[in-house]
């Protein structure tokens, strides 16, 4: 005879399977730049199938940084659409993506990159803690300054630029993107 603790332990227990395998499909389900972004899948994986990143991804690779971002972080990455990298001032990208600038090119992208993995909820709830505005230190060792705007976190960079977060939560295998408008840049 099955008693009744036993009863409601199992059924507390499909509840909460259901709700993870419900919470599972509903990441599955963000799509960026036209593709579905799979968690299974690390940043790298799925950045390549984003037609709205493809500088983005050519600027990782000129950098080296493919290996690291396969690698098990976890990673939050702030993504600049290509878009964001088109507003740069002409001949920005190009500049960067040469072989002689790999140094600056590592510095700016590792710049986007916050170790950890911070959806927007962990966000929200740093920049609640810190009274309107959090500091997050970037991978490359400069400091990023997150802020809400209504239901949008705004990032301010050190020159004083600031990002928008466009598609948050873009969970990953090692970590989240969220997608930015603007390109951040260190001091």
């Amino acid at each position: 005879m099955v008693s009744i603790q036993t009863t409601r332990t199992l059924a507390s227990f499909s509840l909460a399977i259901a709700m993870s395998a419900t919470s599972v499909a509903a990441m599955a389900d963000v799509m960026v730049g036209g593709a579905a972004m799979l968690p299974s899948r690390d940043i790298i994986d799925n950045a390549v199938n984003s037609k709205d990143h493809t500088t983005l991804v050519a600027a990782v690779k000129a950098a080296g940084l493919v290996d690291t971002l396969k690698g098990p972080g976890p990673f939050t990455v702030f993504a600049p659409t290509n878009a964001a990298f088109d507003a740069l001032p002409a001949g920005t990208v190009d500049t960067l993506l040469k072989p002689e600038n790999k140094g600056m090119l590592t510095t700016i992208l590792t710049y986007h990159v916050v170790p950890g993995k911070w959806d927007a909820a962990a966000l929200s709830k740093m920049i609640k803690d810190g009274k309107g505005k959090a500091m997050a230190k970037t991978v490359s060792g400069g400091t990023l300054t997150a802020k809400s705007n209504g239901k949008h976190i705004m990032l301010t960079d050190e020159k004083g630029g600031t990002a928008t977060v466009t598609i948050a939560d873009v969970y990953q295998s090692n970590g989240v993107i969220h997608v930015i408008d603007k390109v951040l840049l260190p001091k």
